[in-house]
Parts: C-alpha cells; sequence; structure tokens
C-alpha cells in the first residue's frame, strides 16, 4: 500500500512541478535585443558603460534583454533597448545609400546625438564619441528625447569623446 501511495505522489507532483517551472519561464520578463559584438576598446568601454547604467530612465525600471550581455540594456515596457558597441549609423557613413551628411543631431547633456524617427518612435546614436551607444525609445514615451537626460552622464563618463 505504502509504494502505492508514494508512486500516486509522484504522478501527482511532477506535473505540479512541470506548471511552475512553464510558469515560471512563461512569465519571464526578458526582452529580446540583438548584441552587437564590439572589439578592443569599444568592448571595454561598453563593459564600463553598463556598470554606470542607471536603474531607471525617464521612470521606467531596469529590466533584463536576452540574450543577457554586457553590450545591452533595457526599460520599461514597451523596451527603451540601449546598444553600445554598433556600427556607424549609414545616415554617416559616405557612399551608403542612405547617407546624410545634414542628418538631425542634438546635444543632450554634453552628449551629441543623431535623431532617427522609426515606425514607432525614435532611435538615437552617439555621435563624436571613441563608440557608437545606440538607444531605440518607443513612441509611447513621447518626447522620446527625454531618456537620454538620464543616460547623458553615464556615456560622458565611460565613452570617450573623438572618432
Amino acid at each position: 500500500m505504502l509504494g502505492r501511495v508514494i508512486s500516486s505522489s509522484r504522478r501527482l507532483l511532477i506535473p505540479a512541478l512541470l506548471t511552475v517551472a512553464f510558469a515560471a519561464v512563461g512569465c519571464s520578463s526578458s526582452v529580446p535585443v540583438a548584441a552587437p559584438a564590439p572589439e578592443g576598446g569599444s568592448a571595454r568601454q561598453c563593459r564600463a558603460l553598463q556598470k554606470e547604467l542607471p536603474r531607471t530612465v525617464d521612470g521606467l525600471e531596469r529590466g533584463t534583454a536576452d540574450p543577457v550581455s554586457d553590450f545591452t540594456a533595457v526599460w520599461g515596457d514597451p523596451a527603451v533597448r540601449l546598444r553600445c558597441g554598433v556600427r556607424k549609423p549609414a545616415v554617416l557613413t559616405p557612399g551608403s545609400e542612405h547617407y546624410n551628411p545634414g542628418a538631425d543631431a542634438a546635444e543632450v547633456d554634453g552628449v551629441d546625438w543623431l535623431f532617427e524617427r522609426q515606425d514607432d518612435g525614435y532611435r538615437f546614436t552617439t555621435v563624436l564619441r571613441k563608440t557608437y551607444v545606440e538607444v531605440s525609445v518607443p513612441g509611447k514615451y513621447a518626447p522620446e528625447v527625454d531618456v537620454l537626460t538620464d543616460l547623458a552622464d553615464a556615456v560622458r563618463k565611460t565613452v570617450p569623446a573623438g572618432v
């Protein structure tokens, strides 16, 4: 009889444990972000930036990027996405079909950013820095530029000016 009780308990326990495991996976709050692969000095600057990034930007709590990387960060839902060590934007690359030497850019708290309108929001990319840092902000957070004020200090401290 005892063997039958243990067996019944196991049969009940296993589905319960699987339900908990799947619920935990289903509740994951990670946000997919394509991680760049910077090398050398850019990788070092991005790792330093990661340590300086704030817990909140424009009142949005920091989340978890998927995959977890030293080169990405996210805040809020929908997510504000930061990628460090990205390639030079096509609008700044002579010979690119999207090259635009008069592209919109502005200084926010000591950091110069290129502004690019997206389907839903803006993508901002640092310019005149040794490493490119890209921040995509959904239109829900208009004016989208506000998140940059919370990121400027970390960028200034870790990504040197220059080209």
